[in-house]
């Protein structure tokens, strides 16, 4: 099944929620762990950093940890990236590093010979096997307090359970454009042939790639995101619901046939998105709620 979740401060004001941003994306995780309780993902948007990127990578068990993290040193600083400030978390390397190039040529460059899990000024994707309480704690998704972000819990259908099957997934290529995605989309293989002829990379055959790909590449194009959202109702076939984060906005999109469950409350300060609508319950206890589900065949924008 899977279940997604997506939150967004409108305009910095926090007075309804008692909670910090990162403690919300796993409550709302928490609440619909029936869906999806083989392992769990973060798109967290931290404040943009000026001429730098947060990169981070997959550290597989396979070979010494050591003798990976060097061999990531080695290939970034032949791409002129220079490394500011560095973390081993979990199964990740993460780091804060200056760079002036362009982002799909650095990850044309280190992807194949290297695991990335995101690139951005803003982006930080977390992602790993196990529940979200557990996976909180370990990586301290709990103190990330930024304006938003979106996250996902996964039931392994047609995929082994590992940390790179897990959602959400960064769009390869592109800074700042995460997906996460309960669904299918039926026509991918077809959708990427097409963004492969155009230049765009893959790192996996995951269809929640696609979409965050197939998002960037139209926003590479000057197309404004709501209205690429619009687009990809038509151009994507399958039974999905999707939120999709850039640096300053989230968005939603669901198929014509909404077999996708996906439910949002607003107010004045804040949305929130969950797949149900226990996952939104959780954030204000006791509380009764006017939500609401978006209708078949549509999409929707928020910005900071």
């Amino acid at each position: 099944m899977c279940a997604i979740a997506g939150f967004l401060f409108k305009n910095g004001k926090r007075n309804t929620l008692n909670m910090s941003t990162g403690e919300a994306l796993t409550s709302m995780l928490d609440a619909t762990l029936h869906r999806g309780p083989d392992s769990a993902g973060w798109a967290l948007y931290h404040e943009p950093l000026k001429d730098q990127l947060r990169i981070r990578f997959f550290i597989t068990g396979d070979r010494p940890e050591s003798s990976q993290i060097q061999e990531i040193k080695t290939l970034l600083k032949k791409q002129s990236v220079e490394i500011r400030e560095e973390e081993v978390t979990g199964c990740t390397f993460g780091v804060i590093a200056s760079y002036e190039g362009d982002v799909l040529a650095l990850t044309q460059a280190i992807g194949g010979k290297t695991k990335l899990v995101s690139i951005g000024s803003s982006l930080d994707i977390i992602k790993d096997v196990g529940q979200p309480r557990d996976l909180a704690a370990k990586y301290n998704i709990n103190r990330f307090n930024g304006n938003h972000g979106i996250a996902h819990i996964r039931l392994a259908t047609e995929s082994g359970v590992h940390p790179d099957t897990a959602h959400p997934f960064w769009a390869c290529g592109f800074s700042d454009v995460a997906t996460a995605h309960n669904g299918q989309i039926t026509n991918y293989w077809i959708m990427r042939r097409r963004l492969e002829r155009k230049g765009m990379r893959f790192q996996t055959e995951n269809d929640t790639e696609l979409i965050a790909v197939y998002l960037a590449y139209q926003m590479s194009l000057g197309t404004p995101l709501d209205d690429a959202l619009e687009y990809s109702l038509e151009d994507l076939d399958g039974t999905f619901s999707y939120l999709v984060a850039t640096e300053n906005a989230i968005g939603y999109a669901k198929d014509k046939l909404a077999a996708k469950p996906m439910v949002k409350y607003e107010d004045d300060e804040l949305i929130a998105i969950s797949s149900e609508e226990v996952g939104l319950n959780s954030l204000f206890p006791g509380r009764a709620l006017e939500t609401t589900e978006p209708a078949p065949f549509t999409c929707g924008l928020w910005s900071r």
